[in-house]
């Protein structure tokens, strides 16, 4: 029988491509130099083929080293699965659990669901990173997390399954009281798009948005973008345009504060979907639809408090307090 790689070789071989540098993947693996490239050395030893060039200055990965690090991807992602399959059964929703939550959802699912969690599941450890869709999957296929919070659409990778949980409306928000005061909702079709402020390019809240009006995103003033919603917000009181904002958002107090009107669309306004995306291979399917469950009845967006949001959101804020 053939010798096989160690996952050991494995994930020294997947921290030297992620960082293109020995120093830097040996100290990020805990080891020295010496060591990772022996180990390296011993691997290419095993599989009898060249992974890495190297010289003093620049590591470079063959095309058979690049497809060598794909595969092992796969394999320590599915080790680590084997052994949460083990700990969960033993005890499942305690010890860490590492969650992925992107900016535009994270200050506003999170702190209800938090306290929840906190009560219902006292050992359980959770670790969290906010940061753009992309990268939560990324770090989603590389075993880096075990569940990631997104919106819906979005162009999944092959190897990650969703739990949809709740739909979030868009609300069309401004600071014109002729377009913003009205009691009706306001008809889609009306939006000037040389007037939509949106986020800049890389969050999916843009795209979202942009597909909800039924635009193309050179339509979308493009010379003026945001970072965070905070920023898009005091942009539009600025006067320099409207924007759509999700209503977990406005709900979460995001206008707070603020002189800008909420309205609602007609016909009933579009929507993304807020879901837990995780590895197709993950053992702990069974603990994230459990972790779903405390989202959705947590989420502060449902019955009496959707109506208030929907109340307020025909408000003008400067009269009645800011819309939320």
């Amino acid at each position: 029988m053939a010798a096989l790689p160690s996952l050991q070789q494995l994930r020294y071989l997947i921290a030297l491509h992620e960082e293109q540098h020995f120093g830097r993947a040996a100290e990020k693996s805990f080891i020295t130099q010496s060591t990772l490239s022996a180990s390296l050395r011993d691997l290419e030893s095993t599989l009898d083929v060249t992974l890495v060039e190297r010289d003093r200055r620049h590591v470079a990965f063959t095309a058979v080293g690049d497809a060598v690090v794909a595969r092992a991807r796969d394999l320590v992602a599915q080790a680590n699965d084997l052994v949460e399959l083990c700990a969960t059964a033993r005890n499942p929703l305690t010890g860490n659990f590492r969650l992925g939550v992107i900016p535009t959802i994270a200050p506003f699912a999170l702190p209800s669901s938090l306290a929840t969690l906190r009560v219902q599941y006292p050992k359980l450890k959770l670790f969290l990173r906010e940061d753009l869709t992309e990268v939560c999957l990324d770090r989603l296929l590389a075993s880096a997390l075990d569940a990631a919070l997104i919106a819906l659409p979005y162009d999944l990778p092959a190897g990650i399954d969703t739990l949809p949980l709740f739909d979030d409306e868009f609300l069309f928000v401004t600071a014109d009281p002729k377009l913003g005061s009205a009691h009706s909702p306001l008809p889609i079709d009306k939006i000037e798009p040389e007037q939509l402020l949106l986020l800049e390019d890389g969050h999916c809240l843009r795209e979202h948005a942009i597909a909800a009006c039924g635009l193309k995103s050179a339509q979308t003033n493009r010379t003026l973008s945001a970072t965070s919603l905070i920023t898009l917000t005091h942009m539009v009181e600025s006067g320099l345009g409207h924007t759509l904002l999700p209503e977990i958002a406005i709900a979460g107090g995001v206008l707070s504060g603020s002189s800008l009107y909420a309205r609602r669309f007609t016909p009933r306004g579009p929507a993304r979907t807020i879901a837990f995306a995780f590895r197709k291979t993950s053992a702990r399917r069974e603990e994230i639809v459990e972790l779903g469950k405390v989202f959705m009845q947590s989420k502060g967006f449902t019955g009496a408090l959707r109506a208030k949001t929907a109340r307020q959101a025909r408000k003008p804020a400067a009269a009645g307090g800011a819309a939320r």
